[in-house]
């Protein structure tokens, strides 16, 4: 992997941080697949979302929850084509006004400069062991 997939990884969180979306997809394939930890949170599971379209439903789901989601994150591992990213999700919930801390990680895997997939999960540890499995 090249130092651009990290680049391109911190890009998009920035992006997003911001509430970007259409900058965020710049660096997210046509066809990617998002599965969204964060929605562990809001519905029970964690939840797939397809495609530029599906990346724009999952941010309205999630601004729809919370009025603010910034993630920071505290390591990037390259594995290649992929990389996992270890962090911490701050959010503010909307109507509750509750203040949520979790951990999380992503499993970002790259294809012409363009994240194809992302997998989040609120435990790093699994993070890691997937991206281990992948090897």
């Amino acid at each position: 992997m090249s130092q651009e997939h990290v680049e391109t990884f911190k890009r998009g969180v920035e992006a997003g941080n911001r509430k970007d979306i259409e900058t965020l997809l710049e660096v997210l394939d046509p066809e990617i697949a998002w599965h969204s930890a964060l929605h562990a949170l809001l519905e029970g599971e964690a939840a797939e979302f397809r495609g530029h379209d599906g990346v724009r439903e999952m941010f309205r789901d999630l601004y729809d929850a919370f009025d603010e989601i910034h993630i920071e994150l505290s390591e990037i591992r390259d594995l290649g084509d992929r990389l996992v990213a270890i962090g911490r999700t701050h959010a503010h919930g909307g109507a509750s006004g509750a203040d949520v801390e979790t951990p999380i990680g992503f499993v970002t895997e790259f294809k012409d400069g363009r994240a194809i997939s992302i997998r989040a999960y609120l435990d790093p540890k699994d993070a890691l062991e997937a991206a281990e499995r992948q090897e």
